[in-house]
């Protein structure tokens, strides 16, 4: 394709009124030219994650969806309650891009060196609107893959790889020598059993279901609780004495599996403690959040002592406070290793227009653990 030739192309769009009312559909855009440091990327491959659902599909009731149209034309509207309403201001009304991250080959480039260096290769890339036939990128946000690597390899290479890298990198970092991880069968949760294992680090992992703790223990997992055992608290009490975990990141949010956590890093601490202490131990307990599967409130019952803390972590912000060359580190890691450590696994590839199929987006909007569809914008249907 000649670099004058003027393109244009399909993007999946978000919008909520502000009479509560959810809309999603396809926009034909045009593709402006790239500036000197920039790309324009022929978006093969795309995942729906979990903060994807967040912005394309928010708090609306998808029990109630309704489509109409079909191909390019199709719409789908589904009502939001006017109590998520006010949380929702700063949206309501604009008509917003979805994706975070993908892959796919770089058919335009601009005039500047990194620019040009891209120029027809396959990369993955972060940046928002993947949900896109085509991508307009600073040169700075896409990774060349490496030979023989395909798009479906590449476009996962961000959020779920980083996350898991991320978490180790938080628990060196405050001084923890071993984690928990919750809904730890999922595809990030396989990445953060190989990480684990291949750095030495202590991972207790807890699933929901002994299909789930199977197929983590089938991949080298050495520590797996189910959560629905009735010797789940005994069970996640002698995992956390044989490694040690004072940390954990919670994918669930909402319940009183953290609380629970918490308890158990208490218990498992006090089996070795030799003198008495009113306030509980003084060993730091913490558990980070950063998922709302469950999007109810956090429960917390405290009879863990004072030593403890439950927050958020979110991967942009923690990227931002290690800088640019451990994000760089971390980044080469992940690409040396797609095919590997950071494989991710898809249930479905759909086209943008299968994305808005009422099955299909019912069946990715279940955050399903184990169930990941990617998108190809450029499939035909």
């Amino acid at each position: 394709m000649s670099d004058t030739n003027k393109i244009s192309g399909l993007q999946l769009r978000s919008l909520i009124s502000k009479e509560g009312q959810l809309e999603l559909s396809l926009a034909r855009v045009d593709v402006p030219e790239p500036g000197p440091d920039q790309v324009v990327v022929k978006v093969e491959a795309t995942p729906i994650n979990p903060s994807d659902l967040g912005l394309l599909t928010g708090p609306a009731d998808l029990g109630k969806a309704q489509s109409s149209g079909s191909g390019d034309g199709v719409k789908v509207t589904a009502p939001v309650s006017a109590a998520a309403l006010p949380f929702l201001a700063t949206r309501l009304g604009e008509s917003m891009p979805v994706g975070n991250e993908g892959a796919g080959t770089v058919i335009k480039a601009g005039s500047s060196e990194a620019a040009q260096a891209l120029k027809g290769k396959l990369v993955s890339m972060v940046g928002g609107s993947m949900y896109a036939q085509y991508r307009v990128l600073n040169a700075r946000d896409c990774q060349p893959l490496p030979a023989g690597t395909t798009a479906a390899e590449g476009a996962s290479w961000f959020v779920n790889p980083l996350t898991a890298l991320g978490m180790t990198e938080t628990m060196k970092r405050e001084g923890h020598k071993a984690l928990v991880h919750t809904a730890a069968a999922s595809n990030l949760g396989q990445m953060l059993v190989k990480i684990c294992n291949e750095d030495g680090i202590g991972l207790v992992n807890i699933v929901r279901s002994a299909e789930q703790a199977k197929l983590l223990k089938g991949i080298g997992a050495k520590h797996v609780v189910d959560s629905s055992s009735a010797s789940f608290q005994d069970d996640l009490v002698q995992a956390l004495v044989e490694t040690g975990a004072t940390i954990a990141f919670d994918a669930i949010g909402g319940g009183k599996l953290a609380s629970q956590i918490l308890t158990c890093m208490e218990i498992a601490i006090n089996k070795t403690a030799t003198t008495y202490n009113r306030y509980g131990s003084s060993v730091h307990k913490q558990v980070y959040v950063y998922g709302s599967l469950n999007t109810g409130a956090v429960e917390l019952s405290r009879n863990y002592g004072m030593a403890w803390g439950v927050g958020g972590w979110l991967l942009t912000p923690f990227l931002q406070k290690i800088g640019r060359p451990d994000q760089a580190r971390l980044r080469e890691r992940v690409v040396n290793s797609l095919k590997t450590t950071f494989a991710s696994h898809y249930t479905k590839t759909i086209s943008l227009q299968e994305a808005l199929d009422l099955q299909n987006l019912t069946a990715y909007a279940k955050r399903a653990t184990g169930e990941k569809f990617l998108i190809n914008p450029n499939k035909a249907d």
